[in-house]
């Protein structure tokens, strides 16, 4: 068979779980990808500017990165990461039903906060759920994961490209406009797209009704089955105290997975993990004081591995925002709306990228596929540097380039969490991590960009690269350190048992010798 038959076995046994897990990720997706296309309707909504846009991304991503480093706590148990994510879930619904009510900058902001934290939230104890069911069998079921982020970030497009407006929603001056298409941009200032503007407004005088609520309310009713999804695996699981079920708990057939999986009970794996900190939230990680005996390479390993993840997922951000920036400006001086199609391309890419890596996880070792997605990521963007006049190749390595990026993240999950056999706290610091970089980098090579010219922004993304390969390299170096650890103190313990049988064996000698002198 292409899947073995244990794969599939563990998959019967959680499957109720995992397909739950599964859809609150496109609730992740659904809710990361629809600011782009909708920022010229929602700038007319609130009547703002610029600069004060531009709080909205801000504050989405700096919440996010908030609740992915506080979602650990909610792991502790089934009930509380249950209610976590079906709260989470829901929020973004209501989040989305009261979008096209915010007639001001400061509400949309607030409003974008709270789903940031619930998306970072959803983010970790999701990929924290499913490492702790499946273990060492997890890179599979963490590739299909991260493939529902890539659906919903492609669905959300999809829904509101009907309703979006092409000149403003009635309420805006030309200048407004020209602000606007200075945003999608990216800070870029060109005369000749500053003339473009103004006459395409010219041309557009009549003034046009915004219908943009209505997307808003059809992604809130889309995601609405994914809080209900949580809300019936808690009733499943008997977590609901007033809605008592007959159904066996799932939680205990986890358990026997993991059970045949290691050949150990889950009591065993509790006290295992709290000796060394589990997945717990990244604070408590570090006030552990169980983590004081641990070697350097344990360290290392979370920070090496956060490291790789702060440059990828910053590539995936920063490539995803100014991909257009680079395509309008010269050399390429792509047509804006032929250069809007990139972004589009490039989420399309992550997606097929996930779905193919599902079958590749089970065929190859994580650490094989982050060689060579790594590797994949600085070639197409040196050949990008080098064929920089080529509309057409630009096309293909944006293609190219989300294939190679689309399963890093998982892949370092399931890699570092087999290193650490599953203790520690991998999962909050790469999560922690890789939002860390996507926000970091949009900013940086926004900034460079901005001084330095288009042209820099594919030479960033080849410096970022450069620094995550090398990054990986001493990853692989504390890995061998670490293992070595492992090693000699699995041998230390094998001969301090062997010696104290033989002391057990030798007093138990004497006392017969004495009993058959007497």
């Amino acid at each position: 068979m292409f899947v073995e038959e244990r794969i599939l076995t563990l998959f019967k046994r959680n499957a109720h779980h995992t397909l739950t897990y599964w859809s609150v990720f496109f609730s992740f997706g659904l809710c990361i990808a629809f600011l782009g296309p909708t920022i010229l309707d929602l700038q007319c909504q609130t009547n703002s500017t610029l600069s004060q846009i531009t709080w909205v991304f801000f504050a989405q991503q700096f919440c996010l990165l908030i609740g992915s480093s506080i979602a650990g706590v909610f792991k502790k148990t089934l009930f509380s990461a249950l209610s976590a994510l079906f709260v989470s879930a829901f929020v973004i619904s209501v989040i989305f039903a009261i979008i096209p009510l915010c007639n001001n900058v400061m509400l949309l902001a607030i409003a974008m906060a709270v789903s940031g934290l619930a998306m970072g939230i959803i983010d970790t104890i999701a990929n924290i759920q499913l490492v702790t069911i499946y273990q060492k069998d997890s890179a599979v079921f963490l590739q299909a994961l991260h493939f529902f982020i890539g659906f919903g970030a492609l669905v959300s497009p999809l829904i509101a490209d009907p309703f979006l407006s092409e000149t403003g929603c009635g309420n805006h001056t030309g200048n407004g406009t020209e602000i606007m298409h200075h945003f999608r941009n990216m800070l870029r200032n060109s005369p000749i797209a500053e003339h473009n503007i103004t006459q395409s407004y010219l041309h557009h005088e009549a003034e046009e009704e915004s219908t943009v609520h209505y997307a808003f309310w059809i992604m809130a009713l889309i995601n609405l089955p994914v809080p209900i999804a949580v809300l019936f695996l808690m009733y499943r699981e008997q977590l609901i105290p007033c809605c008592p079920s007959g159904t066996p708990r799932l939680l205990d057939k986890d358990e026997l997975a993991m059970e045949n999986q290691q050949g150990a009970g889950g009591a065993d794996m509790e006290a295992k993990e709290q000796e060394t900190g589990g997945h717990g939230d990244i604070f408590s990680c570090c006030q552990n004081d169980n983590l004081r005996g641990l070697p350097v390479s344990f360290f290392m390993i979370h920070i090496l591995g956060g490291m790789v993840l702060f440059m990828t997922d910053g590539i995936v951000g920063a490539y995803a925002g100014f991909v257009y920036t680079y395509a309008v400006a010269p050399p390429m001086s792509l047509p804006h709306k032929t250069a809007g199609y990139l972004a589009s391309i490039f989420w399309a890419a992550i997606t097929a990228g996930r779905l193919l890596s599902i079958p590749l996880s089970y065929r190859f070792q994580p650490v094989r596929l982050l060689m060579f997605n790594l590797a994949g990521v600085i070639v197409i963007v040196l050949m990008l540097l080098i064929f920089y006049t080529s509309s057409i190749f630009l096309f293909v390595g944006t293609c190219l380039c989300g294939l190679f990026l689309s399963s890093i993240f998982p892949c370092m999950l399931a890699y570092t969490e087999d290193i650490l056999d599953y203790q520690g706290c991998a999962t909050s610091v790469l999560v922690t991590s890789a939002g860390m970089g996507e926000m970091v980098m949009q900013v940086l090579v926004g900034s460079i960009i901005q001084t330095e010219g288009s042209y820099s922004f594919l030479l960033c993304g080849m410096i970022i690269g450069c620094i995550g390969f090398i990054l990986f390299f001493g990853l692989l170096l504390f890995h061998r350190m670490h293992r070595n650890y492992l090693t000699g103190t699995s041998k230390k313990s094998a001969m301090e048992e062997e010696r104290a049988t033989e002391q057990n064996g030798s007093t138990k000698t004497e006392q017969k010798e004495e009993k058959e002198s007497s």
